[in-house]
């Protein structure tokens, strides 16, 4: 495949604009085709393809995926939609990246994952970090053994969201786990290779179902203990830190979702202190193209499903030990629709 992979847009999302439109335009092997919504109303949709040079819209999403001359669709809803839509992509005959987290719980990454596997397609969740060196660097060093074993990792990413902000809802998959913590438990994941097990998990609620913030504690396979906070709306207005403690050492790491923008990586040994800087670009950009080449080559791109079924195994966990279902619990969304009918 030499031509460019010709790419359609279900819903006209704030998110794509930084995560795919900007970067597409520097790229010779991606074209964004079309785009469809049918939530906001159509004039929101011509104003969104017109601002972004988009030459082609629908009123629904089915539209766009029936038109044979798109090749591969950016999926950026909000995650309760996520695994229905990209099983539907799937079953057009189309090749996915799916805005992260991939889906509300490890059971609909599954089902999505059953759909993938019984084609040639790429599909990828955007957990964009994945796709700078920082993780490379970060796992060599861990391999290497400069630090020893690893024995304690204390994570830590949080903001300062408005109530009013589509996460705190359940019925769209919101939460502050598994809208921002997916992020240190994949780069967790990623630099230990190994997958951590959930032993206790505390949260702060904003209304009964929804974790404004969360705290839990987790251990590696291979014994060590991992301390992650997570938090849309809480005391800590920007944290996005982790540190890494070994037995010989420990790597301090500034800024792990964005390392492009600004990073600090810091590795004390018995030998001293050495602060590295790592060059890459734009993790959005490079997403883009990787996931481009995978579809033009046939290959899998670095975050495949899965890995994002792993992931999600994690976050659902958190929820269970912090007392919460998890995230698309259909028995909590038929209450939450039952409430709403009876108001």
């Amino acid at each position: 495949m030499n031509e460019p992979v010709r790419l359609g847009i279900l819903g006209a999302a704030r998110i794509a604009p930084f995560a795919v439109l900007k970067h597409a335009r520097k790229l010779a092997t991606v074209d964004v085709v079309a785009v469809a919504e049918q939530y906001h109303a159509e004039r929101h949709l011509r104003r969104y393809a017109k601002k972004h040079g988009i030459p082609q819209t629908y009123r629904s999403f089915d539209a766009l995926l029936a038109n044979p001359d798109i090749d591969a669709v950016y999926l950026p809803l909000p995650i309760g939609m996520h695994a229905d839509w990209c099983i539907e992509a799937i079953d057009a005959g189309k090749h996915v990246l799916c805005e992260k987290p991939f889906a509300a719980n490890a059971a609909e990454a599954e089902r999505v994952l059953v759909a993938a596997e019984q084609t040639d397609l790429v599909v990828a969740e955007a957990m964009h970090f994945r796709y700078h060196p920082l993780v490379d660097r970060v796992r060599d060093i861990i391999r290497g053994g400069e630090i020893g074993g690893v024995q304690r990792i204390e994570a830590s990413f949080s903001a300062y969201l408005p109530f009013d902000d589509f996460r705190f809802h359940y019925e769209t998959g919101g939460g502050g786990t598994i809208d921002m913590g997916c992020y240190p438990i994949a780069f967790i994941r990623a630099v230990t290779e190994e997958e951590p097990a959930v032993l206790e998990a505390e949260a702060g609620l904003h209304g009964k179902l929804i974790d404004r913030w969360m705290r839990a504690r987790m251990k590696l396979p291979s014994g060590g203990e991992v301390r992650m906070f997570v938090g849309m709306r809480c005391s800590k207005l920007l944290s996005v830190s982790m540190k890494i403690e070994g037995t010989r050492g420990s790597i301090r790491i500034l800024n792990f979702v964005k390392p492009e923008v600004y990073h600090r990586l810091r590795v004390q040994t018995d030998g001293g202190v050495r602060r590295e800087h790592v060059p890459g670009g734009s993790t959005y950009g490079t997403q883009l193209a990787a996931f481009a080449d995978a579809v033009r080559t046939g290959t899998q791109p670095v975050t495949t499903v899965a890995d994002s079924v792993k992931n999600m195994r994690v976050i659902d966990a958190v929820y269970l030990a912090a007392g919460l279902p998890v995230r698309g619990d259909e028995a909590v969304l038929a209450q939450l629709r039952a409430e709403k009918g009876a108001a």
